[in-house]
């Protein structure tokens, strides 16, 4: 049975626990006595610890975040991956991402296994309403969607983001962006951020009488930099670089978002009984001859160092107080344990979950809280390699790619490397990470999803560049193909939109099993194949020009 046909089979048994009680003493009778709590997540994209001014940051203006910061309890040692899909993926799931099938942000790499079981999904089958607006990137086609992984309201944007290559043609811009809504298409005016926020402010105001999950992922304040120039100026007028002064105008803009979701709350009187949790993706990023405020932090977004995977993570709910931080370390796995738990939900019983609930740590029960050794690595390529760009992160210490060694509580900027005083630490930290590293890549061995073509749930399917797979090291280059599923047997059209016009020359279809020559007597932008008898199995997708793969932006595969 392949993994889309037991999409559906796989939920309803992961959900059949849902009456299982689950560990916490004491909270699931406070949930049972009142109304569930609503829960409502805030991820950005690309946003540095030191990116808001509670953490002092001397020119950022963040006064929601800011209010939020000392509304809430602060998870101050809360770590993530250093790139986005691999922290979605475990925020989802509370599993490592190499559990999932995440190893990477695209080529193919930043797709979720369909029969992994998501935060959305385990609270929709308890009760709630599920919406998300913004980021997912976790996998653009059926059965990888938002919407196939639990979330019945669904506003996203393509891969990983507006004006990439995942993103409808002709892409380019934050404004009047083309979004999916429920799977369809739509061009919705204004600004990226603020269409999410009021999208999500929508969601709770129509489910305010009833439990709900709320997840707004912004795409803010990613790359490409483009906001209006309203929020910029008064950063430039502070001689900011300009890349910085526009970052810091997206955050801005991004901040008073938030504020008008946190007012929405407010006005409808859901204050009290919303769970509300702010954190970013990863770390920031910036050119080096422009560098933003850090916190003091070593290294940016893509590194294991603090600055790439230390990120702010604030919880507020009544009943675990205000203003206080939490220094104990913890994780993205951790969210999805403590979330079901606080909702009254069961943790999936068939899987491996990593994470574990701090619900004993925000209430303040922990008691002695049992140690561990987190672990965090990305690269790219199709499969990890041991300790490359890799962290293991105990209580106080961190090993950094199996050499590297770190006293964090005595030196947080991670400035000097202790490893030649202290082996004895490092080899016993190598063994946890070697031990780990077996384990999460033994559960899949990395073998990607496949994407279907050809069922009533989607048709027609386009496949872009997002999701195109080979040894190319950029989105650009030509050399690609997709790794497939056809669904039923049949007749099949397929249109090839070019990212860049090939050379005149033979060309070349393959898929199925079916091969397609055609000789260009020009160079061409835009291919239709109609007509091409397909069968059911796994197969690849790819087009070449000259007998060389070659990349395609778009491809429309629909069953005639």
């Amino acid at each position: 049975m392949s993994s889309w046909d037991r999409r559906q089979f796989l939920q309803a048994s992961a959900l059949g626990v849902a009456g299982t009680a689950l560990g916490c003493a004491g909270l699931p009778r406070a949930v049972e006595e009142a109304r569930r709590p609503n829960v409502l997540i805030i991820i950005t994209d690309d946003q540095g610890y030191g990116d808001l001014a509670c953490h002092g940051n001397p020119h950022v203006r963040t006064p929601n975040l800011d209010r939020l910061h000392d509304e809430s309890v602060r998870l101050s040692n809360f770590y993530v991956c250093p790139v986005c899909s691999p922290t979605r993926s475990s925020l989802m799931t509370g599993r490592y991402n190499y559990r999932t099938g995440v190893v990477d942000t695209f080529q193919g790499r930043s797709m979720m296994h369909p029969d992994e079981v998501t935060l959305a999904e385990v609270l929709r089958g308890t009760g709630y309403r599920t919406g998300i607006f913004g980021k997912w990137h976790l996998g653009d086609n059926y059965p990888l969607r938002a919407m196939d992984q639990g979330f019945e309201e669904s506003l996203v944007l393509k891969g990983g983001g507006l004006a990439q290559p995942s993103d409808f043609p002709p892409g380019g811009t934050y404004f009047d962006p083309i979004l999916l809504h429920n799977g369809q298409a739509e061009q919705r005016p204004g600004y990226c951020t603020d269409i999410f926020a009021a999208a999500a402010i929508e969601f709770i105001k129509q489910h305010q009488h009833e439990p709900f999950f709320t997840y707004l992922a912004t795409n803010a304040p990613h790359t490409p930099l483009q906001v209006d120039d309203k929020y910029v100026a008064s950063y430039r007028d502070m001689g900011l670089e300009e890349d910085t002064a526009k970052t810091y105008g997206m955050i801005a803009n991004l901040d008073e978002n938030v504020g008008r979701v946190l007012q929405a709350l407010d006005d409808l009187g859901l204050r009290e009984n919303t769970l509300v949790w702010f954190l970013t993706d990863n770390g920031g990023w910036w050119k080096p001859e422009a560098p933003r405020y850090s916190a003091g932090m070593r290294g940016t977004k893509t590194t294991v160092y603090e600055g790439g995977i230390h990120v702010p993570s604030f919880i507020r709910w009544p009943r675990f107080g205000a203003n206080a931080d939490i220094p104990t370390v913890a994780a993205h796995i951790d969210i999805l344990p403590t979330v079901l738990e606080i909702c009254g939900a069961p943790l999936p019983q068939d899987r491996k979950i990593d994470g574990r609930s701090l619900v004993p740590l925000l209430t303040g029960a922990a008691g002695a809280w049992p140690e561990r050794t987190l672990f965090f690595q990305w690269h790219r390529g199709d499969v990890p390699e041991a300790f490359k760009n890799c962290a293991a992160r105990d209580a106080r210490y961190k090993l950094v790619d199996g050499k590297e060694l770190y006293d964090l509580l005595k030196d947080p900027g991670e400035t000097t490397d202790i490893s030649s005083e202290n082996p004895e630490m490092v080899a016993r930290l190598r063994q946890e990470y070697e031990a780990w590293f077996a384990d999460v890549s033994a559960e899949r061995q990395f073998a990607p999803p496949r994407i279907p073509l050809g069922t009533v749930l989607e048709n027609p399917v386009l496949l872009t560049s997002q999701d195109w797979r080979g040894e190319q090291r950029s989105q650009t280059e030509k050399s690609a193909y997709w790794e497939v599923f056809v669904a039923t047997d049949g007749q099949y059209e397929i249109t090839l939109d070019f990212a860049d016009k090939p050379a005149a020359g033979k060309a070349t279809l393959n898929v199925g099993g079916v091969e397609v020559e055609q000789e260009f007597i020009a160079p061409l932008n835009h291919w239709r194949f109609g007509g091409l008898s397909l069968s059911k199995g796994d197969t690849r997708l790819e087009f070449l020009v000259q007998g060389e793969t070659s990349g395609v932006r778009y491809v429309h595969v629909r069953k005639l």
